[in-house]
């Protein structure tokens, strides 16, 4: 039999927001697995359908650095928020950001380049630097968009100076309109992107897996209703909808105005720049998503909370 740790109960509990014994519960149905429990806690309508979203549990920052047709994000990540204000630290993340336009987003070819000014490689600066201010650091991920015709659109939340936040955006726009008018409407797409945390960019781009997995998910709920299976197809099909709605970007709704969908927008403005204008693709780092927390802090927590 499986043992259900602690831990584990409390990873899905942060996911789902469920209670802790549905959640061990689930964990138990389902062998230990964690997404198949995610989906058993779903179908039995205790946590809600959300999004694929990281634990943030890591300091650090997000850096963006797009100039006209091409653009870099980087997350660097520290033990804690007070190195992510350190100057050093700083300046060594927006080198980072600059650097990785020419690596192409590859972390390998990334800590390979040469540090300016040093003599030594990104990797051999980082050490240093961990060295300098006393804390572990890490270089964890870049991405890099291009278009052949258009603009890269960016935007940081949360930002500590310009360029360098908590979450980093890029968006690539595909147009030969007008390159001002581009260069705003690609900063407006960023921010919704910060805002709605789309998984795609069209329904023809999301994971086929993950539409399987979300509508069999919605069948075990609409099943729970008792109504016929025809019935039960159109809700299906009328949730898949929703779905969409919620993780796909063209058919999100415009968190600008609230009305139209981001499809509509872009179609309103390639009237307004001339030309038509297409997402290629976009890239959201939020800071810590997806690193979770050591246990010592389960056993911390579960002792405080016996304490108090």
């Amino acid at each position: 039999m499986t043992n259900i740790t602690a831990a584990l109960v409390k990873e899905l509990r942060d996911k789902t927001g469920a209670g802790m014994m549905d959640c061990k519960k689930a964990l138990q149905e389902n062998a230990g697995d964690m997404e198949a429990a995610v989906d058993w806690l779903r179908s039995k309508g205790l946590a809600a359908a959300a999004k694929k979203a990281g634990r943030v549990a890591a300091e650090g920052l997000v850096a963006v650095d797009a100039d006209g047709t091409a653009g870099a994000v980087v997350e660097v990540n520290s033990e804690t928020d007070f190195v992510a204000r350190n100057e050093q630290f700083q300046g060594f993340v927006a080198n980072m950001a600059a650097l990785a336009k020419s690596a192409g987003g590859d972390i390998a070819a990334l800590q390979a380049a040469d540090y300016p000014g040093t003599g030594r490689n990104v990797a051999d600066e980082l050490t240093q630097l961990i060295a300098t201010i006393g804390e572990n650091m890490s270089l964890r991920r870049a991405a890099v968009i291009n278009v052949d015709s258009g603009v890269v659109g960016s935007y940081v939340h949360g930002a500590v100076r310009p360029g360098m936040g908590r979450i980093g955006v890029l968006v690539g726009l595909n147009s030969a309109g007008d390159s001002a008018k581009l260069a705003e409407l690609g900063k407006q797409i960023a921010m919704h992107i910060a805002a709605a945390s789309p998984e795609s960019v069209s329904v023809d781009d999301l994971d086929p897996a993950a539409v399987e997995r979300e509508r069999s998910v919605l069948v075990e709920q609409a099943r729970e209703s008792g109504k016929p299976e025809n019935i039960i197809e159109k809700m299906v099909e009328g949730r898949l909808r929703k779905f969409y709605e919620e993780v796909v970007l063209q058919q999100q709704t415009w968190v600008h105005d609230g009305e139209r969908t981001v499809a509509k927008v872009l179609e309103d403005a390639g009237r307004e720049v001339g030309a038509e204008v297409k997402i290629t693709a976009f890239v959201r780092f939020s800071l810590g998503e997806g690193i979770e927390k050591q246990e010592a802090d389960f056993a911390a927590e579960v002792a405080a909370q016996v304490a108090g």
